[in-house]
């Protein structure tokens, strides 16, 4: 045993565990454990929680499988921490260790502070020349870097238990943790923009009216606002930048102690499952805040930069899939178990219900090429704990072959950007898209069928953080990102937009009424659509970014959320509300099967027919047409092959979802009716103001589409006595 005082602190050390990694704190004392196989020495530096002044630096002395720990008996939560991590600086191999660079525990459960970009950040001198990066940079980085905090783990979760919303009945809602609620009058002004303020009753409430299942948080892993964002004046604002990944970023939360930051996120998760609604976190596994030989060293390339990362030209250089100038290293078993560490820690620990992997593809790359089979997709579905929570893959990276959509296994959910772009062009009146649009609409059983997968493993969404909002979507033909400070050189050009007849803002009331319409044949779509439809927060009331379509450095109005809602806003937010319930009241709408688009047995009728607007089935010819852009489906509510829960068979009422794209109106003959009933309106995105069941029709009449606009018919279910 160790005694080690300064400034009157004494901290006794004993040799402690390897495991668990991180800061642990057993109720007597902390024990610290870090990884890293190539380093020499590590010191744990230890730091008041307040002045954030050093108080003791300790030699982590025990080394077991290289894991370096050390127990502090006298060790309390609240008290900040960071390692230097001593070894050769040798660029060239791979080795960029620095004893000058105070670094951050990979396992921080909190963080204190951001941040404060100077020379020291990095391990190199930036005045330097074209290899400067092979030089060494030894001024002392602790002053601006954010301090790990030791946490008290315990929290009281009652009764808590999650939601289990089943998939096929998921409606997601994708939200920016601060800029959802930073605007909204109604919470008080310290909760805006927090954990607290996604968690308090008056957003709960909006969530429930709109009728969202699930909230998926953009990045609330602790990240790293970069060197030339603040630079520029900007910041990280999207959050894909991580270092932290099992420590909630504090910025959004309402108190200044870390920890409590940490009890305020598990507040927000218990309250929102109180009131049934799912918290799926969107994580970034890919790469970290530290980019390329040429970034920062604030953590992983301090403490073992050939284990954590993959590198190429001999160890100096870093493998980019993701376009941030690093890829961390699925090839490592102490970094998938750090991976694997945190997903459990944000299950078990903070009860998250599920994840949204970033550029999921870069997690499948065994060696180069993307491998759905890889090691990192064996460990989740034999984990016991995982396996069981929702996983969602963004299916893309970067790299070559990095479009994945409907190539990851079982158990996985995926982004379809296939649904996406089909979508936008389709209700954008290109030609060429009807054929595709059957699938997409029916949980593109081309892409998931194949290998075992439903519909619902089809994540259907129009718009996502990143692009357009719907409203822009419908208001820009080209993005406006110059306020990034990039020469509008950022961001996608390919968008599948269109403006309707003018660029941005009008007068016109033509144009905005085309618009309005436009934004209604989407979100309906969406939520007719077989699969799991996922909204963009802020598109229920036409939020605008003015035409960026790469908000991720946007901390302002251009990003947030507006809660001043104009009679069109109300309007927009109405008929939201609107197809969302349409969509739970019908079965028929959230079918956990493919449709099988033939008679089913017993009841002489087919569960799906595509129909032609003179009434007939669609031909071959007909989906083939490059000019074909209107169609229309019938969803056989007594012919399903759906069951409940206790396997009886669901029968629902019979839909005729009439799709018209093109800019003259149509007439569309209906299908019959059974037993001499009529149809009768839901909706019609041309006439929003009529009430459902306003219009009835009778088999076989002639339902008009006005230009660009859909409509739903029902014929109600005939039930028996006692049904």
């Amino acid at each position: 045993m160790t005694t080690i005082t300064r400034d009157s602190v004494p901290f006794r050390t004993l040799p402690g565990r390897s495991y668990p990694l991180g800061a642990t704190w057993d109720g007597s004392g902390v024990n610290f454990a870090l990884f890293s196989e190539f380093a020499e020495a590590v010191e744990l530096c230890l730091f008041h929680p307040r002045s954030r002044e050093l108080i003791a630096t300790i030699p982590v002395r025990e080394q077991t499988d290289f894991v370096w720990h050390v127990y502090l008996p006298e060790a309390r939560p609240g008290l900040h921490y960071g390692y230097r991590v001593h070894g050769p600086f040798d660029p060239a191999r791979g080795l960029r260790f620095n004893r000058n660079k105070l670094l951050l525990d990979p396992y921080a459960r909190a963080i204190s502070g951001v941040v404060d970009w100077s020379d020291a950040m990095f391990g190199y001198p930036l005045d330097g020349g074209e290899d400067r990066d092979l030089e060494t940079e030894e001024s002392d980085s602790a002053e601006g870097m954010p301090k790990a905090v030791v946490i008290e783990p315990s929290f009281s979760w009652g009764d808590d238990v999650p939601p289990s919303i089943p998939w096929h009945n998921a409606v997601i809602y994708e939200a920016h943790v601060r800029g959802f609620t930073i605007l909204n009058e109604q919470l008080p002004p310290e909760i805006r923009g927090t954990y607290s303020g996604l968690a308090d009753h008056r957003t709960i409430k909006y969530l429930k009216d709109l009728g969202v299942t699930s909230v998926e948080l953009m990045p609330v892993h602790h990240f790293i606002h970069d060197k030339q964002l603040r630079d520029r004046g900007l910041v990280n604002y999207w959050g894909y930048n991580s270092i932290g990944y099992f420590a909630p970023d504090p910025r959004y939360g309402s108190s200044s102690s870390p920890g409590q930051v940490v009890n305020e996120f598990k507040t927000m998760v218990k309250t929102l499952h109180k009131a049934g609604i799912e918290v799926i976190l969107d994580v970034v596994y890919n790469h970290t805040a530290e980019g390329n030989q040429l970034g920062p060293t604030l953590a992983f390339r301090g403490i073992d930069n050939w284990a954590y990362y993959r590198l190429t030209g001999g160890g100096r250089y870093y493998m980019d899939y993701t376009g941030t100038g690093n890829t961390l290293n699925m090839l490592h078993p102490r970094v998938v178990q750090m991976i694997m560490d945190s997903l459990r820690y944000w299950v078990q620990e903070m009860h998250v219900d599920g994840f949204r992997f970033d550029l999921a593809a870069t997690l499948a790359r065994e060696l180069h090429e993307v491998d759905r089979l890889s090691a990192f997709f064996d460990i989740i579905h034999q984990d016991p704990v995982l396996s069981q929570v929702k996983l969602i893959a963004e299916p893309w990276d970067i790299g070559e072959g990095g479009y994945q959509v409907g190539n990851f296994p079982v158990l996985w959910a995926e982004w379809n950007g296939k649904y996406r772009d089909n979508v936008r062009r389709f209700w954008k009146g290109d030609s060429a898209e009807a054929g595709e649009l059957g699938w997409r609409l029916t949980g593109s059983s081309d892409l998931y069928a194949s290998n075992g997968r439903r519909p619902y493993a089809s994540i259907n969404f129009v718009t996502a953080h990143d692009g357009f909002t719907l409203r822009d979507l419908v208001s820009y033909n080209e993005k406006h990102n110059e306020a990034n400070g990039e020469d509008n050189n950022d961001g996608s050009d390919d968008n599948q937009s269109w403006n309707c007849g003018a660029e941005g803002a009008t007068d016109d009331p033509e144009i905005n009424e085309l618009r309005a319409r436009q934004q209604r044949n989407f979100l309906t779509t969406l939520f007719i659509s077989q699969g799991v439809p996922m909204l963009l927060h802020g598109d229920e009331v036409g939020r605008t970014q003015q035409g960026n379509n790469n908000g991720y450095c946007q901390d302002n109005e251009i990003t947030w959320q507006s809660w001043d809602h104009g009679p069109e806003q109300e309007a927009l937010l109405d008929w939201t509300r609107r197809v969302i319930a349409l969509r739970k009241r019908h079965p028929i709408l959230r079918r956990r099967n493919y449709f099988l688009g033939r008679q089913i047995r017993g009841l002489g009728m087919k569960d799906l027919v595509w129909l032609a607007p003179n009434g007939h089935e669609m031909t071959e010819a007909a989906w083939h047409d490059p000019e074909t852009r209107t169609l229309g489906m019938v969803l056989a509510g007594p012919a399903t092959d759906i069951t409940d829960d206790e396997g009886r068979r669901v029968v629902d009422d019979t839909l005729v979802i009439l799709m018209n794209a093109d800019p003259e109106e149509m007439h569309f003959r209906l299908p019959p009716t059974l037993g001499g009933a009529r149809w009768s309106l839901v909706l019609d995105t041309a006439r929003p103001e009529e009430a459902e069941d306003s219009r009835q029709f009778r088999s076989r009449s002639v339902y008009t589409l006005k230009p660009r606009s859909m409509a739903i018919l029902r014929q109600p279910l005939k039930r028996t006595h006692g049904a």
